[in-house]
Parts: C-alpha cells; structure tokens; sequence
C-alpha cells in the first residue's frame, strides 16, 4: 500500500474513534446531569424523602478510580476528563443530599463517604501506584475499576426492589435509567470496537441491567404506590442493606 494512503487511513481510524470517544464522553456527561429533577426537588421540598444517597456515593468512587485509570494508561486522557466532571457533579449531589436529609443518615451518609469515597479509593489508587508497574499497574487497575464499575451499575438493584415492593416507579427516575442504559450500550460498543474488556464487562452488565430496569419501568409506570408498603419505606422496614435507614436507592 502506498505509504501516503495508508497514513491517511490511520488518520482517518483514530479521528473516527476520537470522534466516537467524543460521542460518549457527551452520552456519560448526561448521565452524569440526569439526576438533576431529583435533586431539585429535594431541593425544593428541603427533604431526601426515600431518595438514597446510595447510588451516587458509588458513582463517586467509581469516578475517582476511572479518573486515575485515565490518568495512568496511555491515550486515555478522554476517560479521565469525562470522570472528572462526573466526580464533581457526584460531590455536588452528595452535599445537597447530606443538607437535606435527617441527621441519623447524615452520619451514616457522611461514614460511608469516608470508607468508599476516601479510604477505598484512596487504597486502590496508592497500592497500585507504589506496589506495581508497567501494563501490571494497569490491568489490576482496570479490574479494581471494573468492580467498582459494576457496583455503580448494580446499585439502582435497590430502587428495583422497591418499584416490585410499592408498585411505584416514583423513586427511580425514568430519565436516570434510560440514560444509563443508553450510556452502557454505547460504551460496550466502544469496548468491542477498541477490543477493551476492562471497558467492556461492567458497561456490558450495566446495559443489561438498564434493561431490566426499563421493563420494570413499562409493567409498572400507571400504578399507583401501595400505602402500606410506601408506609414500610417511611418507617425503615424497607431499606438498603448498606445503610439501614428509611432512604431506597433512586
């Protein structure tokens, strides 16, 4: 092939997949907005109801973790950027949660934060920096990322116990799931494309889940919340095995 030909046509691949990282990078940012509605009106009715902060304290993590994966392999910096603003709009949601809800999940609120946000992330982040090296120090990050990534997918498995348990979708926001399942369908493809299975597994889960989640959200969406189970959430019964408090993940 002529040698001017095929540098063209590498030019033309790697603006094509910096065009596509772009496309996502857009698809996750509004993922990261799409909590917005919810946190307006807690912000409005100056209460968390049984919204959890759950899902966004592990989004938090999974942000910080990704941040660092970017940082470290080469050619990554579009990761690194999107999770940045990720991380910050996950900051912004845990504060206006932790001004707004009641002092006893404050603390636990605020512990949890400490654990997962600070001390696991910041473990993951210096063992892998000072105890490995090379594609090592990125393999075993990627995996460390995973995990946290299929966490962040899986937290909302609470919000779907709860839409079973009050036949109400109320407190897990149509626009958050359909959003994530579009964010985890586009960066599974981009996984097949760039041949990236550290990108692929928790993304690949997440578009499974963001499924199921719509299909509770069709079968679900014209009832009306069961008094006595949304009186359950109210008093406690029902509540997220990571923070035993009347709060359901949204």
């Amino acid at each position: 092939m002529n040698p001017g030909f095929l540098c063209m046509d590498i030019f033309w691949n790697h603006a094509k997949f910096l065009n596509y990282m772009f496309a996502g990078n857009i698809i996750s940012g509004l993922v990261y907005l799409s909590p917005l509605k919810t946190f307006w009106r807690i912000v409005k009715k100056r209460s968390t109801e049984n919204f959890s902060s759950i899902p966004y304290i592990i989004t938090l993590m999974n942000a910080i973790l990704w941040i660092y994966y970017g940082i470290t392999k080469p050619d990554s910096f579009l990761i690194a950027t999107i999770n940045g603003f990720g991380a910050a709009a996950q900051i912004v949601y845990i504060l206006i949660f932790l001004v707004f809800v009641s002092p006893r999940m404050r603390a636990r609120t605020a512990l949890l934060v400490g654990l997962l946000d600070v001390g696991l992330a910041a473990a993951a982040i210096l063992f892998t920096h000072f105890m490995l090296q090379g594609d090592v120090r990125i393999d075993v990050l990627g995996f460390i990322c995973d995990c946290s990534g299929m966490l962040a997918y899986a937290s909302p498995l609470a919000a779907m116990k709860t839409v079973i348990t009050t036949k109400s979708v109320e407190f897990m926001p149509f626009l958050l799931t359909f959003s994530t399942l579009l964010n985890g369908g586009f960066w599974t493809l981009y996984a097949l494309f760039a041949k990236d299975f550290l990108v692929g597994v928790p993304n690949g889960i997440g578009f499974l889940l963001g499924i199921a989640q719509l299909i509770l959200y069709g079968i679900f969406h014209r009832y009306r919340p069961l008094k006595k189970a949304t009186d359950n959430l109210e008093d406690g019964l029902q509540n997220d095995p990571l923070i035993p408090a009347s709060d359901s993940v949204s």
